[in-house]
């Protein structure tokens, strides 16, 4: 034991089990506080511009809630903060006369700049990061040269290369943080946790999602998906069908230990899915290092050449983006999918793609721009998947590839959501079409529009753009000009 009293500082690891911090704290400290900021840095702008309903905060709020709860069942209880965290950590560190402060290391250009700022400040106090929201970080997977991969199969084999070395179970390991639970402080500074309007926030739909906040609702939704991983390959790809595990948002803010997922897959790898599924929680990790070793991706596009991509402006490009955020492109499973979520704050990963594609290749607007909306909208928004996923998309990014990364929107539901079940849940007006017809409605005869009661141009958009076209001018917008450039399109 090194210190007599410690303060573990919760970001985005909400919960008390297999939390790094918490054991580092627990074992290094014969008494632990443990506190949370809302981040005034965070939160007033979102205020300042309008957003008060938004359903993270809502997330967020509901899982303190049920930490300090358990925490007190500890003998513990949580410091509850609503201030700028530059500030109010080293005061609260300097209050309750703490030797160190231990927390999670974040990988975004906001939070260590504010770590970096934070150390500054306590000065004598130390500051303690362990590694909790990925498996590998930083320069731990590097090619041969000693260089950061920038291709995900790459950087994916030698993932699963290093996991299964001897010396490997470190990064797998469970942070015990029972064995010295009896090292929590009851602090009178834990008072009652600020309501969401105290915060400035609103209530939001959450309790009309499938979405259970904290520990809790975090291993509810795991359990549930443990008994559908077998079929992750195949479901996953249809939106209407509950094939993905849901948890974006619970690794989003750590109320769920990425280590205990990683840990289940890897034991699960006897079927297809549970090795698919291991691949997007590598994805995750592939994305938080690129973020590390080149923060620059956050504004600018990875490789620097594609800077020089003349985006779509004007009025016109304004008109289609503004179509595009509220769903009435005229392309379904477009909208469908923009419905989704606006209503849930959650899309589907596939149409995430088809979305982005379509923003990016179809109308041709800086995916800077749907990369903001989507931060906004998400409730599992995370900065480097985010981004990532985004460049991955408008082929700016790592492994860019602009001629066959353009979705055809309408194969896409075709082949994705065949019956248009998804569609009809989003999209009502269309619930008559029949299952051929839905995918492109506007190709339907009017007289068979009528009869379904929706038609194009009066009840429903018409396409705001011809694909084809559309596709034709991205080939020309990213220099594609090889013979054979328009035999192959994206499905």
């Amino acid at each position: 034991m090194q210190y007599d009293k410690g303060l573990v500082w919760l970001r985005r690891d909400l919960r008390l089990t297999d939390n790094a911090a918490i054991a580092a704290a627990l074992s290094q400290c014969r008494r632990v506080h443990c506190a949370f900021v809302f981040d005034r840095a965070i939160l007033d702008p979102l205020i300042a511009e309008g957003h008060t309903s938004d359903r993270r905060v809502d997330f967020i709020h509901r899982s303190i809630i049920e930490l300090d709860l358990d925490l007190r069942k500890r003998g513990g209880a949580l410091i509850v903060l609503h201030a700028n965290a530059v500030d109010a950590i080293p005061q609260l560190a300097s209050e309750l006369g703490v030797d160190a402060v231990f927390a999670n290391t974040d990988y975004e250009p906001y939070a260590v700049q504010r770590d970096e700022t934070v150390r500054h400040r306590m000065l004598s106090r130390a500051l303690h990061l362990s590694k909790d929201h990925v498996i590998f970080e930083k320069d731990e997977i590097l090619s041969n040269a000693g260089t950061p991969f920038s291709v995900f199969t790459a950087y994916k084999n030698c993932w699963l290369r290093n996991i299964a070395v001897p010396n490997s179970a470190a990064h797998l390991a469970e942070a015990d943080t029972n064995v010295f639970a009896d090292r929590w402080e009851h602090s009178a500074d834990a008072k009652q946790i600020p309501t969401l309007k105290q915060l400035g926030f609103d209530r939001t739909n959450l309790d009309e999602l499938p979405l259970p906040a904290g520990e809790a609702g975090a291993q509810q939704m795991f359990d549930d998906f443990k008994s559908r991983i077998d079929d992750y390959e195949r479901a996953r790809n249809y939106p209407a069908v509950r094939g993905p595990s849901y948890l974006s948002v619970h690794l989003r803010f750590g109320t769920i230990s990425t280590r205990s997922l990683a840990r289940f897959a890897l034991e699960q790898q006897r079927t297809s899915g549970a090795a698919v599924w291991l691949s997007e929680l590598i994805w995750r990790d592939f994305y938080q290092m690129i973020l590390w070793h080149h923060p620059h991706v956050v504004d600018h596009a990875y490789r620097p050449e594609y800077d020089r991509i003349q985006w779509e402006t004007g009025p016109n490009a304004e008109r289609m983006f503004d179509a595009w955020c509220t769903g009435t492109t005229g392309y379904p499973l477009i909208d469908a999918a923009m419905a989704q979520l606006n209503q849930s704050g959650y899309m589907h990963n596939r149409l995430r793609m088809v979305t982005a594609s379509f923003l990016t290749k179809d109308l041709g607007i800086d995916w800077r721009r749907g990369e903001r909306y989507f931060a906004r909208q998400l409730n599992d928004y995370d900065l480097a998947a985010n981004n990532g996923g985004w460049q991955w998309a408008a082929s700016t990014g790592c492994d860019a590839q602009p001629y066959f990364r353009i979705f055809n929107p309408v194969t896409q539901s075709e082949k994705f959501d065949a019956h248009g079940d998804f569609i009809r849940r989003y999209l009502p007006k269309l619930a008559n079409f029949t299952a051929k017809d839905i995918h492109a409605p506007w190709q339907v005869p009017q007289e068979r529009q009528r009869e379904a009661g929706c038609v194009v141009g009066r009840d429903y958009p018409s396409p705001i753009i011809d694909h084809a076209q559309a596709r034709a001018k991205t080939l020309q917008r990213f220099g594609i000009v090889k013979p054979g450039a328009q035999a192959a399109s994206a499905a």
